[in-house]
């Protein structure tokens, strides 16, 4: 940790006035009121990391606040500056803090204990996002607005990790090269030193070597399908076959651009090729390395059944959401790098970085790549040039590597934690799709429920999960699609533990209490 942060105070001393002598100074700090005599024997680094946590969770230390250089408080402790190091790096671990170099070490998300429980009118109304049937367009929206101690929804990275620091220092780079006429307004299709980037950075982890002019830069995939379903409209297309269970948010752009979506089944080996002949649809929507939401990865028969469909004059859309997120098994190769012909393949920087740059990509095959190029420029003229060029540096220096690996080590740690948890609480559940990803899928065997009120359930109790059957077209077993990328090892404990409080409930047909 930095042992750069300002000084928070003088070690306390005590003066003997009657004989003007200074006594021995007794161990403690100003810095919320630290006293390492109440921590117990060989406990210090324990006690001290309890104190910090309960003191962002209470508000003492706000989001944004800076915490006292290692060897600062370890000096008003009159402790090693190991203990104060130990305490920090656990807080790290958890999320709660960030070491910022000469900025010291900072809050940046307190505790899942820190968000008070909605009162419980506030709980029924947000519980009524599950009681739309099929869900809105706005349901996401709703879900996401819902107050909650704890969120376990999926598709969403560790946001405490983004790396601000090299984020501003290829910032400063950018800026301090960028000439007059590149404030201007930029290609459609995207910057330049982007779609090299991302042209490398495909080369690099998924085996596609486009050239940058096949790369259109967009505003997210959810833009990216967007365009093509547009593109594809004008083109006489008019069903893109899904996976089923698949994507409700990639559902809902393609129904609103005006494409079908007729169901295909997924099984352990991917999606069922021929059902997908049997809808007739020239066009599919898959998410091969990592399916969304079961985690199968398609395999080699089923590949090769596809490639066949394509070369008979099918399209496939490849949705890569998030194939660099893999723990227990090798790399899979992008369906893009075997048949660039018929597969037009999307990816972002959503699950990566963070969704709220927007910044995604897609390489159409020729047949539609000028049309998707069109539709992108009537869209919005192109994407913001500056975090673009930021974006690039990142990804040619190696930043965007070192970010992966931190995020793996992270992901890995408290997807373990969720297992556990899910072994604990909801013996009965049925794990799917851990060894990659950034979410599990969980399904229950035996008597029959209803997953949306499990999910109202879990809310009423501060705990926000997606039931599965929003990302089914047809009947299934009930269950829930868990997010842990973006919560701290101890919170994913807790959210399970309530989930399994709420599945006890659920399954015996009692009412959610709300309580």
């Amino acid at each position: 940790m930095s042992s750069g942060s300002r000084h928070y105070g003088p070690v306390n001393r005590s003066i003997d006035h009657a004989s003007d002598r200074s006594t021995t100074p007794s161990p403690g700090s100003d810095f919320l009121q630290l006293d390492p005599g109440e921590a117990p024997p060989g406990g210090l680094s324990d006690w001290l990391a309890a104190r910090l946590r309960a003191a962002v969770s209470d508000g003492s230390l706000p989001v944004g606040s800076r915490l006292p250089a290692t060897r600062v408080l370890a000096a008003e402790l009159r402790v090693s500056r190991g203990v104060v190091t130990e305490a920090y790096q656990r807080l790290t671990e958890d999320g709660h803090v960030v070491g910022r170099g000469r900025g010291g070490t900072v809050v940046v998300a307190a505790p899942p204990a820190a968000a008070r429980a909605p009162a419980p009118a506030a709980r029924s109304s947000a519980g009524a996002v599950f009681t739309v049937t099929p869900p809105g367009a706005d349901v996401f929206d709703a879900l996401r607005a819902a107050p909650a101690r704890i969120d376990l929804s999926p598709g969403v990275p560790d946001l405490a990790a983004f790396p601000r620091t090299a984020w501003l220092r290829a910032e400063r780079a950018v800026l301090a090269e960028l000439s007059a006429c590149d404030l201007g307004y930029g290609d459609p299709r995207g910057a330049p030193p982007l779609r090299r980037a991302v042209a490398h950075w495909l080369a690099r982890n998924r085996g596609i070597r486009p050239d940058a002019g096949e790369i259109v830069i967009t505003y997210g995939t959810a833009q990216g399908l967007g365009l093509l379903a547009q593109v594809l409209r004008a083109d006489g297309v008019r069903a893109m076959a899904v996976e089923d269970p698949g994507s409700l948010g990639a559902r809902q752009h393609l129904c609103d651009r005006g494409l079908e979506t007729p169901p295909v089944a997924v099984d352990a080996e991917g999606v069922r090729v021929d059902e997908l002949r049997a809808t007739g649809a020239e066009a599919v929507l898959l998410t091969p390395a990592h399916q969304f939401p079961t985690g199968v990865v398609l395999g080699g028969v089923r590949r090769r059944e596809l490639m066949r469909w394509a070369g008979e004059g099918g399209l496939i859309v490849e949705d890569d959401y998030d194939a660099e997120h893999r723990y227990d098994r090798p790399p899979v190769p992008a369906l893009r790098s075997v048949l660039a012909e018929r597969v037009c393949y999307a990816g972002s920087v959503s699950k990566l970085l963070a969704p709220a740059l927007r910044v995604g990509w897609m390489l159409a095959p020729p047949r539609y790549r000028d049309a998707l190029v069109e539709a992108k420029r009537f869209a919005d003229l192109g994407n913001a040039v500056l975090p673009q060029l930021v974006l690039a540096r990142l990804m040619e220096s190696g930043e965007m590597e070192r970010h992966l690996r931190l995020l793996r080590r992270r992901h890995r740690r408290r997807r373990d934690a969720m297992i556990g948890a899910i072994g604990e609480h909801l013996p009965g559940a049925v794990v799917h799709g851990a060894a990659a990803g950034l979410h599990l899928m969980i399904t229950f065997e035996g008597p029959r429920f209803d997953d949306t009120v499990l999910a109202a359930a879990a809310l009423a109790r501060g705990v926000k999960a997606q039931p599965l059957s929003w990302h089914r077209q047809r009947p299934g077993s009930p269950g829930l699609v868990l997010g842990y990328a973006a919560t701290a090892p101890g919170g994913i404990v807790e959210g399970i533990a309530a989930l399994g409080e709420a599945a006890v409930e659920v399954v015996a047909g009692v009412r959610p209490t709300g309580r």
